[in-house]
């Protein structure tokens, strides 16, 4: 495995995908706050133009490229647009994400299909988009953003738990690959908690109410902290939120239990009081008015002390990490020059007459 030395946010040139709004939309100014070039991309062009605006506006440098990632070409299309723009591609980050709320018999076939195909699918298509520039570039980052529900299950979100289920095997395995042919590219997987952003208040409802998210509730900004930070050291898998890293424990090691208190409470947990009929949301076309990083929650937290121990190991961890990966970077090499070892052969057992 080739070592992945990633540059300073600064020397940076950063596309984000799904930036018009929430995690994206605030990664992306800090990138650009910390003095990266940043190439901003999303369904909705006014959001996309109005973050541009705001960057400049602080004296960064951005340009925006709208596009559907459920369609290659269009993702392709922005990886042009970063190498055009600024000359090269340093880190890509991929958040674009969809979901509805709703029990999965009420579920349409066509609906189901376009959470997979964007929430799975187009992550495929931006890794696949950016690898040959960032491997042109000499290396990078790939920061893909999941959920705790890609190692969860939880109610009325069978669409979107596929999708994340999915899109967690598919990093897992792409790590290994790049890991294998040694391309010096990071990956990786961050999997947040509840945030607050405006995901739930655009998204397609069938549950009769307006949706929401199960508490503990973070801020925007300590996902986009944790994004940062992969941008300048791999960081493997992050979860953001300690009452999120808790129910993926359980999930794992006691599912049972997981099982029982999803069953309990998620549903309730993602219904309030507020009637709604069926709400199209942002399932197939981007809804105006939602282009902000923050959402409806009232009660939130700005920061958690899980994830920013996470994001920052202490330095025998790190050493230590490094010092397996290239132990098992040796043991590959020569398994791959040797092979395997033979099997010993057994004497023959004798046979004696009576």
């Amino acid at each position: 495995m080739a070592e992945v030395k990633l540059k300073a946010i600064a020397d940076q040139v950063v596309v984000v995908m799904g930036a018009s709004s929430g995690i994206g939309r605030e990664a992306a100014r800090r990138f650009a706050q910390r003095g990266a070039r940043v190439v901003v991309s999303a369904r909705s062009a006014p959001g996309l133009d109005s973050l541009v605006a705001e960057i400049e506006a602080g004296g960064g440098q951005a340009v925006a490229h709208p596009a559907d990632v459920s369609e290659f070409a269009q993702v392709e299309a922005v990886a042009r647009r970063a190498i055009t723009a600024f000359g090269r591609m340093d880190t890509w980050v991929h958040l674009a994400g969809v979901t509805v709320f709703g029990p999965f018999q009420a579920l349409e076939p066509d609906e189901f299909r376009r959470v997979i195909d964007v929430n799975l699918v187009g992550q495929a298509n931006g890794a696949l988009a950016a690898l040959p520039h960032l491997r042109a570039g000499g290396g990078g980052a790939l920061i893909h953003i999941s959920s705790m529900l890609g190692n969860a299950a939880f109610p009325l979100q069978a669409a979107y738990n596929a999708s994340k289920h999915g899109l967690n095997g598919m990093i897992d395995t792409m790590r290994l690959d790049l890991a294998h042919e040694g391309i010096p590219v990071s990956v990786t997987n961050i999997m947040p908690g509840t945030i607050n952003t405006p995901f739930f208040d655009k998204a397609r409802a069938k549950v009769g109410v307006v949706p929401t998210g199960p508490p503990p509730v973070y801020e925007a900004a300590v996902v986009a902290d944790a994004i940062l930070r992969a941008a300048e050291e791999p960081l493997g898998d992050v979860v953001v939120g300690g009452a999120a890293k808790v129910q993926v424990v359980l999930s794992r090691m006691v599912p049972q239990v997981a099982d029982v208190m999803a069953r309990v409470v998620g549903a309730a947990a993602q219904r309030t009081d507020e009637q709604l009929p069926v709400r199209p949301g942002n399932l197939f076309e981007p809804v105006v008015g939602h282009d902000t990083v923050a959402g409806h929650f009232d009660v939130t937290r700005g920061t958690s002390g899980w994830t920013w121990l996470a994001t920052h190991p202490p330095p025998v961890v790190t050493a230590a990490g490094r010092a397996l990966r290239r132990a098992a970077d040796a043991a590959g090499r020569r398994l791959a020059k040797d092979g395997p070892a033979p099997p010993q052969e057994q004497p023959a057992a004798s046979v004696e007459g009576p």
